[in-house]
């Protein structure tokens, strides 16, 4: 089945190339600066790692020196990693190994988080910004699949499809909001699940619109969808897909949002977008 979406997506680049006289071409930061494209997308690949990893560092330090509570620097990786990770994919070249370099960087940081959950590696810091209760083991569940879900959605989707954008930053946006907003004001219960909020539910649908809109509705912009999309119906297909996304996420599935509600997304996205 990855092969195929694969495939299907390479085919989506390919006609992207054949309608370059008919649409405006996509804006890629790095293109001016490189006339070797291998180049150009290594050293994309070194900035991009340089940033997911200073923003994690720069979480990391805060939360182990006591600057923020640890169950919101645990959020606030979630809710910015991807974003940040996402925005650098402008940086690439059009040349298809640019898809696996840049899947390259959360490849690396997920073997980094396999690393310490297993005791392999000592990071303090990171065990202290990216678990509840300080137990190494628990990176090994949620940002674990927080940086598969990544990798597989990059090579699959890649950002001349908007399926996987919009997969990625409902997760980051709506997943991460959700967790903030229901330990703060969650004090009204879902009935079917104690564990969850209709305060949560609420900042997961508008958390989720708000980033995935926002950046499909960027790249959109910078006309790597070709056809581009009609902003009013794309709204409107990202709020319905919000909506679906807030009743996945708010099921008693522990430990598995990252996975639930991004798979969901990418399926009905796939399906409507």
């Amino acid at each position: 089945m990855e092969r195929a979406c694969v495939a299907r997506h390479l085919r989506y680049n390919s006609a992207q190339t054949r309608l370059g006289s008919d649409y405006p071409l996509p804006t890629m930061l790095l293109n001016p600066f490189f006339s070797n494209k291998l180049l150009q997308d290594i050293v994309a690949t070194v900035i991009t790692l340089a940033v997911a990893l200073g923003w994690l560092r720069l979480m990391d330090a805060g939360a182990h020196r006591g600057l923020i509570e640890q169950k919101l620097s645990r959020k606030i990786i979630h809710i910015g990693t991807g974003p940040l990770y996402v925005l650098c994919w402008n940086l690439f070249s059009d040349l298809p190994q640019a898809r696996w370099l840049a899947a390259l960087v959360p490849l690396l940081i997920t073997v980094q988080f396999i690393a310490v959950g297993a005791g392999l590696l000592q990071d303090p810091a990171a065990v202290q910004a990216m678990t509840r209760h300080g137990d190494r083991r628990e990176i090994l569940r949620g940002p674990l699949y927080y940086g598969i879900v990544f990798v597989v959605a990059t090579v699959v989707f890649w950002r001349g499809s908007p399926v996987g954008i919009l997969a990625l930053m409902l997760m980051c946006g709506g997943d991460g909001l959700a967790d903030v907003a229901g330990r703060r004001w969650g004090g009204a219960r879902l009935p079917f699940n104690a564990e969850k909020s209709w305060a949560g539910s609420a900042a997961m649908f508008a958390g989720g619109f708000a980033f995935a809109f926002a950046f499909v509705a960027l790249f959109n912009a910078l006309s790597y969808f070709q056809p581009p999309l009609a902003v009013g119906d794309m709204a409107v297909k990202v709020a319905l897909i919000s909506l679906v996304a807030t009743a996945v996420e708010a099921l008693p599935l522990h430990d598995i949002d990252n996975i639930t509600v991004t798979a969901v997304a990418a399926v009905l996205a796939q399906w409507w977008l």
